[in-house]
């Protein structure tokens, strides 16, 4: 394997080298390069051997700088190579179940464990040989986020129908001894992987913390677009109620053990199941937001916290904002807490509903500006638009549907203003507007 280099830093030790656009880096001290992880773990040294293939053949240097840092090299992508995709058909899917017309990137299903450290992304190991699970040890590539979903072998066969699904879960074991965190991510498919398959999974990970530092359980998501694929049941309130307690339970005996809950079910649960969001001791570190867990209680917690500081509010200030089902309770509430201490602040919540993907998607996330477009035409209060970050790709700029900002606000003839998606940060963006200083109301007044 090698590296083709794309660029040269200018005044960098690989400039002084004579490397160039286009040649090739094959080895670190006899350590073949694959990607850019490897590059960066072998090149970040004072000193050390080098091997290319360069214009006029294979070239070696024995490296010697006064300190260690970036080398110099530019690559075509931020992996040196293309991103592994899945290998998996997984009975809960949810990009096997995305509507047609939204962005293409969208559809290409990843399961990559470079991804997995750089950016947080989940991986089912599927695709992993002993070889890459020695270089992550090696390499202390930590923390790494892992798809369990089950740790019954056939079951997990069944589950991501691939055969290696059962004989990877071997690697578990493998990265807690070599040292590696873990985090672990179960999708729970009604009468699958819940109830007695789900106090298994439990039992076993309980055995592999606190390396296993933090473990999310959520339910499949379900859209309008499952055709020919497993027939899942939503959950209802009785059965999400039951993954609460299983959850719980097993949280239970980690804070026992550790003093750390470690395992937690995800908000959806406790929303479908009718019961209120734990207190925001439940959540410790918040280690597992990116799986929903805690996410709403933090936000709650961060405005109020916010609405609590002395502010000083300019003129008056009223617009619309736009939810998901699931966060519309909590944000209504916040919004008119709001409008409660500052009375010259209104704020309209508009709770979307997502006929975009239909089924149980209820996350503010997968909003789509076709949703906003078709349910808030003709209902606004105002000339003002808010719309939360998080169903924005990460330029805040297009939604899921491939349709922009700028497009929405033509559509709807607002003024669309893109609000942060932490509760704190939101409230201060609300808070900001321009007339008068405002006292704030206490509590009871």
């Amino acid at each position: 394997m090698a590296i083709r280099i794309e660029q040269v830093d200018a005044g960098s030790e690989a400039e002084a080298l004579g490397l160039a656009p286009g040649d090739e880096l094959l080895s670190v001290d006899n350590n073949e390069l694959n990607d850019t992880l490897d590059y960066d773990f072998y090149t970040d040294s004072s000193s050390f051997h080098l091997k290319a293939r360069v214009a006029d053949g294979i070239r070696e240097w024995e490296v010697q700088r006064p300190q260690r840092g970036p080398f110099g090299c530019g690559f075509k992508t931020y992996l040196g190579d293309a991103k592994h995709s899945c290998s998996n058909h997984c009975m809960f899917c949810f990009i096997d179940q995305l509507p047609p017309g939204m962005r293409e990137s969208l559809y290409f299903k990843d399961d990559d464990e470079r991804l997995s450290f750089l950016f947080g992304n989940y991986i089912t190991m599927t695709n992993m040989q002993d070889h890459e699970i020695d270089r992550i040890i090696k390499m202390h590539i930590s923390p790494i986020n892992i798809s369990v979903h089950t740790t019954n072998p056939q079951l997990r066969v069944r589950m991501l129908a691939n055969k290696r699904g059962g004989e990877v879960l071997k690697y578990l074991p493998r990265l807690v001894e070599g040292g590696i965190a873990v985090n672990c991510q179960l999708v729970l498919c009604r009468g699958v992987n819940d109830g007695d398959e789900l106090r298994r999974t439990l039992a076993d990970l309980l055995e592999l913390t606190p390396m296993v530092q933090s473990i999310a359980a959520v339910p499949c998501g379900i859209t309008d677009y499952r055709k020919n694929l497993y027939p899942q049941v939503p959950y209802d309130a009785k059965t999400s109620a039951e993954v609460i307690d299983i959850m719980e339970e097993f949280g239970d005996e980690c804070k026992r053990r550790h003093g750390k809950r470690i395992i937690y079910p995800s908000d959806e649960w406790y929303l479908k199941a009718g019961r209120p969001i734990p207190a925001a001791a439940f959540y410790e570190d918040y280690d597992q937001l990116e799986n929903g867990v805690g996410m709403l209680r933090l936000f709650e917690e961060e405005f109020l916290a916010e609405l609590d500081k002395p502010h000083r509010v300019y003129g008056t200030k009223e617009l619309d904002v736009v939810t998901g089902t699931m966060a519309a309770p909590l944000i209504t509430r916040m919004m008119e807490e709001l409008h409660r201490q500052y009375p010259m602040i209104t704020v309209h919540v508009h709770t979307i509903q997502n006929r975009f993907f239909g089924g149980n998607v209820g996350v503010t996330g997968l909003i789509t500006a076709t949703d906003i477009i078709a349910q808030c035409a003709g209902k606004l209060a105002t000339k003002t638009l808010g719309i939360p970050a998080v169903m924005l790709r990460e330029e805040k700029d297009t939604f899921l549907d491939d349709i922009t900002v700028e497009q929405l606000g033509q559509q709807l003839g607002v003024k669309v203003e893109v609000l942060p998606t932490a509760g704190g940060d939101e409230a201060r963006a609300l808070l900001r507007s321009g007339l008068h200083i405002a006292r704030r109301r206490k509590s009871g007044s």
